[in-house]
């Protein structure tokens, strides 16, 4: 069950979606708000996976409260003004409804939700790599041999001739290729997201646009476009209708 809430200064426009929530049956609405600032203080306390959101408010705006809740929430902004709609969309909001609002079109973007929602959740729950699991890699320094742990890294990164492994805020440069190591590696755990980064499955936390969001990185990891399918295969796979 998705638990959702209601932020609207518009009584009528909170009947309408009120309406609609209870007709899809895998949401639960927890609340409805006409004060933004009360809806903040509720999901300062507990875990809310989806917000319908007004944009024109006059305590706060949509915008400024979808950056106040930093990502915490997956959002639908609902408005009679379509020139926000590309602000809301620079700012990865799920879906743009523009009032007055269908029931059709409420539901292809709760869909959306849906899938965003359990595709993150899953991910997010997917079992650590074990601490056994380890590559001997040969360094920039010739001779030497060094053991990684595949459960310290935080990413893979290209760099010209060299690989960077990017462990706990420190790299370590492998005379190696992209390809090379992406093969080696266990495909289950890892997976080629951008000709410069591949990453371990376990540690996403999010996907934002074309950036993929990694547990303790606060690197920007690209998604590029010859790769995006096949993560977005990955996620497609793992998630619960």
């Amino acid at each position: 069950m998705i638990k959702c809430i209601i932020v609207d200064d518009e009584p009528h426009a909170i009947e309408v979606l009120d309406h609609y929530v209870k007709q899809t049956p895998h949401l639960h609405l927890v609340a409805s708000f006409t004060n933004p600032i009360e809806a903040l203080q509720l999901l300062g306390g507990q875990r809310i996976d989806l917000v319908f959101l007004d944009i024109q408010m006059p305590e706060i705006s949509g915008i400024d409260f979808i950056k106040a809740i930093q990502g915490k929430s997956k959002v639908i902004l609902t408005t009679a003004y379509s020139e926000f709609a590309l602000e809301g969309y620079d700012l990865y909001v799920v879906d743009y409804l523009l009032k007055p609002i269908r029931l059709p079109r409420f539901l292809a973007a709760v869909q959306k939700a849906v899938e965003q929602i359990h595709a993150l959740n899953d991910i997010a729950s997917q079992p650590e790599i074990g601490e056994d699991d380890y590559i001997f890699v040969k360094t920039e320094s010739k001779g030497k041999l060094l053991k990684i742990n595949l459960a310290d890294i935080d990413f893979i990164e290209s760099m010209k001739n060299y690989v960077a492994i990017h462990r706990g805020g420190q790299k370590t440069l492998v005379y190696t290729t992209m390809k090379d190591l992406e093969e080696r590696l266990p495909k289950k755990l890892f997976i080629r997201v951008h000709k410069s980064f591949m990453i371990p499955v376990s540690r996403i936390t999010g996907i934002e646009g074309n950036l993929v969001r990694l547990k303790n990185v606060s690197a920007e990891i690209l998604i590029g476009e010859n790769y995006k399918a096949e993560l977005m295969e990955i996620i497609k796979g793992k998630m619960i209708h």
